[in-house]
């Protein structure tokens, strides 16, 4: 049983690339274990509760209630939209999710582990989280603004925690995906961890704690939200359901790397609280950044799925972010690398093999696929390479590193095309080679079949249109087994399932606009040559510039350069070459003519001369 879970997302934000990434990553490991035999429980859902749905409430002038049942419907319709093939989504308003919080609660402290205080420090509302002085930048958490909260608060003794979470992580080297991940929660834990506030008092939109005779309090949004996975395994409800799911279950929580500590650090301490097995792994992704800059509604760049997914298809959009996505590394969504993937990968590579099998199938055989022949030691290599990579795709599967099951699976699609140029199959018809042509032909049906099945978590309705391409009705296969597409199948018509995207050039033109833009007529006029310094003075009555007596391998030259803030001693500069603009119009500068401009680099808001080797003669002109 693999129990697979996305973190429960907020409703008071519209859902963007960064949350769609995230459930399709689940979705996809979720349907490659189906697809290998495993059963698999995929949960998904919102989290309903918080000060800002509070406020968001207030402001739109209903109640937090209605307010989430509008949100929450948002994210149902856009899984959807997105083929996401969830078997359940959560709300920590239903009242399964309030049982499952109250029982864990108790459980906790009745271990012991929480107790009343009160809490002094800052809170980030936006992200609904405490925050220490070390966590701030510039007064600010993750960039977002802070408020002084002083109020009774219930806590959470997440500092007796600390040396089990670091024992647990040595023991279990695969809880975090990727492991580099690893280190910088050793890091953050050995700054200390502080016990946790886990109630408020000064709103009431959430789940009322009833430990104690102190009233009001309700349950601080993480601790309420990090439960919504025992939830969802029916703890304290089913008992048998719960075992087979969780305790005898494959546990994946996939998360953004900026909640990471909350599920690594916070959710593995309840757990050890309430003595209740920890998961199994925890996938932290990265970003996604647009064309090289971070998503803010500020620079308007923020992506939408819809869009994308209205503009190149769902199949194509899940395709891109998983193939160009290495796990725990920040990712770029281009407009650009999206049509060359879709050109590249699925017109060219996939869509062209189908292609060019079915044309070939009908001008050989007609409609109808025969028998193979006798394989050769070429269809033997294709057969073993195929095992290979469904070992290989599996294992990556395994480690949410669907980057590179993708890389593998097509490798038997390259494979496959060359096969075609290697048989030549249009010579073997020209030969009436047909007991070779039908073995041919038969083998590329095969890996065709098997083909769709390894793209279908991924490209879902794509593969089922390959597969009708291929006359494959009854959609189910055993992919452990070879040579199982049934001879004498009746093919479909063939269509294209991945057309090619061609874009104009104005489209490409507008993209890469560079603001002040030079052509390289423009460019061509500047003439940099290597200038040896030969003596450096001070400017009189000048705090910043530098006067250099410079060689240019013609002539000597005076320049004046505004670096005298960034060189203590400039006179070790004499015998440096360097690069120069020569044929600059003159300048006078504070009563000294200036002949030219040494060119520097600024790194951090230092400048420094661009330095040549001694092995460049000087008068060297700089080319491109």
């Amino acid at each position: 049983m693999k129990y697979i879970t996305t973190p429960i997302y907020y409703p008071n934000a519209k859902a963007h690339i960064g949350t769609a990434y995230t459930t399709i990553l689940c979705d996809t490991l979720a349907r490659y274990e189906r697809l290998y035999g495993q059963e698999v429980k995929f949960l998904t859902g919102t989290d309903e509760h918080g000060q800002k749905i509070q406020e968001s409430a207030e402001k739109n002038k209903v109640t937090p209630q209605q307010w989430v049942d509008k949100m929450s419907k948002d994210f149902i319709d856009l899984w959807k939209a997105l083929s996401i093939s969830n078997d359940d989504f959560i709300r920590t308003t239903e009242q399964r999710h309030i049982d499952t919080v109250q029982k864990i609660l108790q459980k906790v402290y009745d271990n012991g582990d929480i107790y009343l205080g009160e809490y002094k420090g800052k809170y980030c509302v936006s992200e609904e989280t405490f925050v220490t002085e070390s966590q701030l930048v510039d007064g600010k958490y993750m960039g977002k603004e802070v408020i002084e909260v002083s109020e009774p608060s219930y806590f959470f003794r997440l500092s007796k925690y600390a040396d089990k979470l670091l024992k647990y992580y040595e023991e279990h080297d695969d809880f975090i995906i990727p492991k580099q991940r690893k280190n910088e929660l050793i890091a953050f834990i050995n700054q200390g961890l502080q016990d946790l506030s886990i109630s408020r008092t000064s709103f009431n939109w959430g789940i009322p704690i009833n430990l104690t005779e102190e009233k009001n309090h309700i349950v601080y949004v993480w601790f309420d939200a990090l439960t919504n996975y025992l939830t969802g395994a029916k703890y304290g409800t089913d008992e048998e359901y719960f075992n087979h799911v969780w305790n005898n279950g494959d546990i994946y929580h996939f998360v953004g790397k900026d909640i990471l500590r909350f599920h690594a650090i916070i959710w593995p301490a309840m757990l050890m609280s309430a003595g209740i097995k920890l998961p199994d792994h925890i996938v932290a992704h990265g970003w996604w950044t647009v064309n090289g800059e971070k998503m803010s509604k500020s620079l308007g760049n923020v992506v939408d799925p819809i869009e994308e997914v209205e503009k190149y298809g769902v199949d194509a959009f899940r395709y891109f972010l998983l193939r160009e996505s290495t796990l725990g590394q920040d990712a770029d969504y281009s407009e650009n690398q999206m049509v060359l993937r879709i050109n590249a990968d699925l017109a060219n590579d996939l869509g062209n093999l189908l292609n060019r099998t079915l044309g070939m199938q009908k001008k050989y055989f007609g409609e109808v696929v025969k028998e193979s022949g006798e394989r050769t030691e070429i269809e033997n290599g294709i057969y073993e390479l195929y095992n290979e990579v469904l070992k290989d795709v599996y294992s990556k599967v395994e480690e949410a590193n669907f980057s590179k099951a993708l890389e593998s699976i097509w490798k038997l699609i390259s494979r496959m095309n060359k096969y075609i140029d290697e048989t030549m199959p249009w010579n073997l018809f020209k030969e009436n080679n047909l007991d070779r042509l039908r073995t041919v032909m038969y083998t590329l049906f095969d890996m065709i079949y098997k083909c769709s099945y390894l793209v279908s978590p991924v490209l879902i309705d794509s593969s089922k249109k390959m597969l009708n391409q291929l006359g494959v009705v009854d959609i189910k296969t055993n992919i452990y087994e070879i040579g199982d597409y049934v001879p004498n199948t009746k093919i479909g018509n063939a269509s294209p399932i991945f057309p090619r995207i061609e874009k104009k050039e104005k489209e490409f033109d507008d993209e890469l606009k560079i603001q002040d833009a030079i052509n390289i007529d423009d460019f061509s006029k500047v003439k940099i040559s290597v200038v040896e310094i030969l003596k450096v003075s001070e400017v009189e009555s000048s705090d910043r510039l530098l006067k250099f007596i410079v060689d240019t391998g013609k002539e000597k030259r005076q320049i004046l350069s505004g670096i005298k803030h960034y060189y203590k001693e400039p006179k070790k500069l004499v015998g440096k070459k360097v690069l120069a603009v020569l044929n600059l119009e003159p300048v006078k500068l504070v009563g000294n003519i200036s002949q030219g401009m040494l060119l520097t680099t600024e790194q951090k808001k230092n400048v420094r001369l661009i330095e040549i080797s001694d092995e460049v003669k000087v008068g060297a002109k700089v080319k491109w």
